[in-house]
């Protein structure tokens, strides 16, 4: 009851939702979130009803109130995906009307709308903006303020990169921040009205990027002003993502990771200035990463895979098969019908997890192809057993018949990280041959070291490149002063 309600207090498209959202995902607790903005008193505490009580022999009617629409919506995720703890997460808290305003101030002390209260097991969380930044915010008086924890959240590019390498940001996006951070996030006044950058603003710019390049519309100024709200950091980023296309024609990057540059890129990459050499940078960087992505999603899915063929293989050979040999039916006792039932189990769990927003989207793509690779075993034996001819298959060698994909889909995977760290020896025997003087160097061992996925397969796979460079050029001064000349880019032509 004492703990207090967390407050979020930061500028708009900062990433106070997708907090939560990456929260109740790394937890696997629900999240019910609500915007309060328009939220009336009635929908907030419920509607008044007319009940009777007995009180010392005689009828009376009294009022009480209908389930609260917010309380009520926790319970019904809880009914529909089975997890019993979350996070009530209440949006733009500051901007009630004055009639729930009392109400809000019970709920935040005690928990409760009207007469009723907030399950166990559920915290609340609340945000908002600063007054500065939305015309329909109320100050709170101290009494508000002194029954909320108090977190102030504020634009940080170095928090946010981790972010955007990890999700796949789109690499015109992330070359030109790591260039131009100012232009991260920026809200300003001016004669001309309210002129603003949010990381929201770039997040959803970087998937209709992809969007439009994938369906081959071209990104121009007029798209891009739809999302980053200052004319001046428009006409600078549709400048410089003319110049990353042409660098992303000219440089070839597949060729450099396929250890096949030829020489004559090696030769204009030696030559080109810091701003042409911090792109290319960039669109290896991002090639690089987009592959070692794929052997981490793979190794997760082969794992989550594993455990549900070991559960399979113990129902065949272990104490289970025997014990329920009597009293199943034969089609749910065949492997094919086991299988069935894992994938049935993979389904379950995401719907779950969708209904209770408790499942990231990593999470949910690995859950998505185990079930994949499991429908594929099926059929696999389903095929075998079509292939007998009439002759009885015993469950031993069904399950014979997964062993053996299985171990395929192991040598493939196993193929597959000797490819990726083959990759990255190509490169960086590109950037020996291209960047001899090593500063360049140093900012790419510097993003493989920050990089989620890069850090991940070199601390699991190993690269004798990264140790040997890593050791001779991690010199924090160094560092320091070509990321300075780095921010003193100009995208101008």
């Amino acid at each position: 009851e004492k703990q207090r309600p967390v407050f979020l207090v930061g500028p708009p498209g900062v990433g106070k939702t997708a907090i939560m959202e990456q929260i109740a995902a790394a937890l696997g607790v629900g999240l019910v979130s609500y915007s309060m903005t328009h939220h009336t008193r009635q929908r907030a505490l419920g509607l008044p009803v007319i009940t009777e009580k007995e009180f010392e022999g005689f009828l009376y009617q009294v009022l009480e109130y209908t389930m609260s629409e917010i309380i009520g919506a926790i319970y019904d995720t809880m009914r529909e995906s089975g997890v019993r703890e979350g996070i009530l997460f209440l949006d733009e808290i500051n901007c009630i009307s004055e009639t729930l305003a009392p109400c809000m101030l019970q709920f935040l002390q005690y928990k409760v709308f009207g007469q009723h209260r907030i399950p166990d097991g559920w915290i609340v969380v609340t945000a908002g903006n600063p007054p500065e930044y939305n015309r329909s915010v109320r100050d709170f008086d101290i009494v508000t303020w002194d029954r909320l924890k108090r977190i102030d959240v504020e634009p940080d590019y170095g928090v946010w990169k981790d972010y955007a390498v990890k999700k796949g940001v789109h690499p015109a996006v992330t070359t030109y921040l790591a260039a131009k951070q100012d232009d991260f996030y920026k809200v300003e006044n001016t004669a001309e009205g309210r002129r603003f950058v949010t990381a929201r603003g770039w997040d959803d710019l970087s998937e209709m990027i992809k969007l439009y390049e994938e369906n081959g519309f071209p990104v121009n100024e007029k798209l891009i002003c739809q999302y980053l709200q200052d004319p001046g950091i428009c006409r600078e980023f549709a400048i410089y993502y003319d110049l990353f296309n042409k660098y992303r024609s000219d440089y070839r990057v597949g060729d450099i990771l396929d250890g096949k540059a030829d020489e004559s890129i090696i030769f204009r990459a030696s030559k080109a200035k810091l701003d042409e050499r911090v792109s290319l940078l960039g669109l290896i960087f991002d090639a690089v990463t987009t592959g070692l992505r794929t052997v981490c999603e793979d190794e997760e899915m082969m794992g989550e895979l594993t455990v549900a063929l070991r559960d399979v293989k113990a129902k065949v050979y272990g104490d289970t098969a025997k014990e329920h040999a009597e009293d199943e039916p034969l089609s749910e006792r065949t492997v094919a019908g086991l299988l069935k039932e894992k994938e049935d189990e993979l389904e379950k769990k995401m719907e779950s997890g969708r209904r209770a927003s408790s499942l990231s989207q990593s999470d949910r793509r690995k859950l998505l192809r185990t079930k994949e690779e499991l429908s594929e075993l099926r059929a696999a034996v389903l095929t075998a057993n079509a292939s007998a001819a009439g002759v009885e298959e015993t469950r031993e060698a069904d399950f014979a018949v997964v062993q053996q994909a299985f171990q395929e889909k192991a040598a493939a995977f196993r193929e597959e990280t000797k490819d990726a760290g083959q990759m990255l020896e190509n490169v960086f025997a590109f950037c020996e041959k291209a960047f001899p003087d090593g500063d360049e160097m140093l900012l790419f061992v510097t993003e493989l070291t920050a990089g989620y996925y890069s850090a991940w397969f070199i601390g699991h796979y190993g690269c004798d490149s990264y140790y040997l460079h890593n050791r001779e050029l991690q010199f924090e001064e160094r560092q320091q002063e070509i990321l300075k000349r780095v921010e003193k880019i100009s995208w101008e032509v």
